[in-house]
C-alpha cells in the first residue's frame, strides 16, 4: 500500500499533550483520509481513522486501518509526520503544519 501525506499539524499543550492531524492518500483509493493522534507524552499513541472531505467505501477505510495496524512503519510515518509538524522552539508551545511525503 503507498500512501502520500497531504498535510500534517501538531499542537502541544500541558492539559491536552500532543494532539495531531494527518491528511493524506492511498493509491488505488477514491478518498483521502485523516487520522488524527493524540499522545500525552509521545510515548503511547491513540489514533482515529476518517474520511477526509466525504464519506467513501468502508471496505478501503477498513483495509487502511488494518494496515496501520499490521504496519508499525506506515502508523510511525504517520506520527512523525505530525511531529514533524510541531517546530522545536514548540515543543512545549503551540504548534505548528507541514506539507508532503509518501511512503510505499
Amino acid at each position: 500500500m503507498e500512501i502520500n501525506i497531504l498535510h500534517a499539524t501538531m499542537s502541544y499543550s500541558k492539559e491536552d499533550g500532543y494532539v495531531g492531524k494527518v491528511e493524506f492518500e492511498v493509491s488505488g483509493h477514491k478518498e483521502p483520509y485523516e487520522i488524527v493522534l493524540h499522545s500525552k507524552k509521545r510515548q503511547d499513541w491513540s489514533y482515529g481513522l476518517f474520511f477526509l472531505k466525504q464519506p467513501g467505501d468502508e471496505e478501503q477505510i477498513e483495509e487502511v486501518e488494518d494496515w496501520l495496524e499490521d504496519s508499525d512503519e506506515a502508523y510511525l510515518m504517520l506520527i512523525d509526520a505530525a511531529m514533524a509538524a510541531l517546530p522545536e522552539e514548540n515543543k512545549g508551545g503551540s504548534g505548528g503544519e507541514r506539507d508532503g511525503a509518501s511512503l510505499s
